[in-house]
């Protein structure tokens, strides 16, 4: 792993997203670079701890991360690892209003960006209970205008279909945005688990854990998949990744 030298900056990279994404996916495509360490949904516990949530593995997930977020966020604004870049994989629906978000700034912020109806498709998998906020839609948005409200400008917007579709063109046009050099490293990966995954992996990243690279799938979820129960939330989310999704990369 390449480590920062004294005329190397560090870059900090917050990859904003909601579940059931490619999120996993791009933390693998970055931590396979030599200059990349990553960090996991740092902010996990801290959620936990404070909305009583039932998640799968929650007992576990309380014991192996800080539970104060305010530490939390020192952290995620302190030096971090020594290597060139930094990502951290960052849960939107993670950061609840009254988590702070002031350290962000020290961070380069972008955001990952998915259909409703297949986050919905995807979570029911996993979860039977799913809300608007449980897939970060709305708190995706906030976070969104806070960052472009200080950059004065949109920061970058990557779509999970976009990153599935070509690979290598929107992960060259990702790290563009960034400021970072493209890595062919970030195409391929070796299967299995990382010691960098969270502690809730088994319960979570059993696709990902067999993957070797970005796979199209042969189809996407689409609204009519949905049960009708569900129908509902997909419209209510539908407006706030519409408006992301105006804003994402032409890769």
């Amino acid at each position: 792993m390449t480590r920062i030298t004294p005329d190397r900056v560090a870059i900090k990279i917050a990859m904003w997203s909601g579940p059931r994404n490619i999120s996993t996916a791009m933390m693998r495509a970055f931590e396979n670079r030599e200059d990349v360490e990553v960090t996991d949904e740092p902010f996990y516990a801290a959620f936990l701890a404070a909305t009583g949530d039932i998640h799968p593995m929650r007992e576990e997930v309380i014991a192996t991360q800080p539970t104060d977020w305010r530490d939390v966020a020192k952290a995620m604004a302190g030096p971090g690892p020594g290597t060139p870049i930094w990502y951290q994989k960052q849960m939107c629906h993670h950061m609840l209003p009254d988590f702070g978000l002031d350290w962000m700034d020290a961070c380069t912020n972008a955001f990952l960006i998915r259909p409703p109806e297949q986050v919905l498709a995807s979570y029911l998998a996993k979860r039977t209970l799913v809300t608007l906020s449980d897939i970060g839609v709305v708190r995706q948005n906030e976070i969104f205008d806070r960052v472009a409200d200080r950059l004065g400008k949109a920061p970058p917007v990557i779509e999970g279909a976009q990153v599935l579709a070509d690979p290598r063109k929107a992960l060259s046009g990702l790290c563009q945005a960034l400021g970072i050099p493209f890595s062919a490293k970030m195409l391929s990966w070796p299967a299995g688990r990382r010691a960098s995954d969270g502690v809730w992996a088994p319960a979570w990243y059993d696709a990902v854990e067999r993957s070797t690279g970005f796979t199209r799938p042969d189809r996407f979820a689409t609204f009519d998949d949905l049960p009708d129960t569900l129908k509902p939330l997909a419209e209510a989310a539908r407006p706030y990744y519409e408006r992301m999704a105006q804003y994402r990369l032409r890769t």
